[in-house]
């Protein structure tokens, strides 16, 4: 019986040549998009001309998002083969985005650097969450906001992402997560607060099924944290 390695991140230098490819369950994150960026336009009135980092970029599906809106966006990942595949997707569309190697827990910037950070599906494969939090706290201008989402640690995300997504259904490849990582909110809450973040809101992501006509994801944000939840936070 073949066996996995949770939290295996050389799967995204195996995979990346998905992250754009329909169909495929790398390419699913991309339909997160439009539900987080609901939720955060509540908190900038206008991305034009910000400088946004995005930790942990993937195959590029947040930062063509952000580029398409006059962000001035750099990627940060430590997947080469990702990043290969998100500079080339990125120059066949005319998007200019700054891609960049390296790991959340160094982050290769000067202090003080970025309007925004963005952190997605990214916090629950983290190898030490406090270093990531405090080095993104360390390159965020001074009431700069840190816009994020990630899975809650209980039994249901357990049911779900674990033995539901990965081994029935298959919707996520196994190995990807580690459900140990996972992260309660109220331990987030406290890091951000340690760290020197204020102001925090969360709110739940929830998946409703996929659209009959299109197959796509229909995710929405709601109060329901018990799984998949969202949130801003600013640098005081």
């Amino acid at each position: 019986m073949q066996t996995f390695k949770a939290n295996d991140l050389e799967y995204y230098n195996a995979n990346a040549s998905k992250w754009w490819e329909e169909n495929t369950n790398l390419h699913s994150l991309y339909y997160f998009n439009k539900p987080r960026f609901e939720f955060f336009d509540n908190y900038v009135a206008n991305w034009n001309g910000l400088k946004v980092l995005d930790v942990g970029c993937g195959g590029g599906l947040t930062c063509e998002f952000m580029a398409k809106r006059g962000v001035s966006v750099t990627g940060l990942d430590q997947s080469l083969e990702s990043l290969k595949v998100a500079q080339d997707h990125a120059n066949k569309n005319n998007l200019d985005i700054n891609y960049k190697y390296g790991f959340a827990e160094n982050l290769p910037f000067d202090s003080n650097s970025f309007d925004i950070i963005t952190c997605v599906d990214v916090l629950e494969h983290v190898a030490d969450l406090r270093q990531v939090i405090s080095e993104i706290h360390r390159v965020l201008k001074p009431n700069g906001l840190f816009l994020f989402d990630t899975i809650n640690r209980n039994f249901k995300s357990k049911a779900i992402m674990i033995w539901l997504l990965e081994y029935i259904t298959k919707e996520i490849d196994q190995g990807v997560h580690d459900w140990r990582k996972f992260i309660k909110p109220k331990e987030l809450l406290s890091l951000l607060k340690t760290v020197g973040f204020g102001n925090v809101v969360t709110k739940g992501l929830s998946i409703k099924g996929r659209d009959k006509e299109t197959g796509d994801l229909n995710i929405v944000v709601n109060n329901d944290t018990s799984v998949f939840y969202i949130g801003k936070a600013v640098k005081l």
